[in-house]
């Protein structure tokens, strides 16, 4: 659903997440958002760390997988490394989702931000979230049963439960039903390198 004149800013979604590993529940997100919301492109935004300390594999590998996921959805979804960038700037201690916002901002991008509705009740809690729906109005993806902050667009759509927990026990026990949940590029680099063995 891209409808921007000439010389408009582009419209981007930010859909952030540690995608360990990214799976066809994301795919699937992301198809939903370019088809129902007046968006030009959907970014996958990889956390370059966990916040809560949690084990992640090597952020190179989340990226390229990431861009093996978006690469069967076409040229509308890309992946951005902007939590890199942000990693990398003198004085990082963490990275709030204001900074990301205000960083792929600058680049003149109209940004809306995607959540699932199962975290709406934390948005309150993020650091400064009013001035975050304010400069990315949320997009809020998945079950009812919950109310839309103001300015929020989504819908009831009904998301697989997809669990990258599930998915990383599976893949460390050889489990082939795996198949099913992780696109077929990105299993096959998990399996090249290796990742996700105990």
């Amino acid at each position: 659903m891209s409808d921007a004149g000439p010389g408009a800013p582009r419209r981007v979604a930010l859909f952030g997440g540690s995608f360990n590993p990214p799976h066809v529940a994301h795919q699937m997100v992301a198809l939903y958002v370019l088809e129902t919301q007046p968006i030009d492109e959907l970014w996958f935004v990889p956390t370059y760390a966990h916040p809560f300390g949690k084990p992640l594999v090597a952020y190179e590998h989340r990226v390229v997988m990431c861009e093996l996921a978006a690469a069967a959805l076409g040229p509308r979804v890309q992946v951005s490394r902007a939590e890199a960038e942000l990693a990398e700037r003198p004085g990082f201690v963490a990275s709030h989702t204001l900074d990301l916002i205000d960083h792929i901002a600058a680049a003149g991008h109209a940004l809306r931000l995607v959540v699932g509705a199962d975290i709406l009740h934390e948005v309150a809690k993020w650091h400064r979230w009013t001035d975050v729906v304010a400069r990315a109005p949320l997009i809020v993806v998945g079950r009812g049963g919950h109310a839309l902050p103001p300015g929020a667009t989504g819908g009831e759509v009904a998301m697989p439960e997809v669990s990258a927990t599930q998915i990383r026990e599976l893949l460390a026990r050889g489990d082939s039903s795996v198949a099913g949940l992780v696109p077929r590029d990105v299993l096959r680099y998990i399996a090249q390198h290796h990742l996700y063995q105990p």
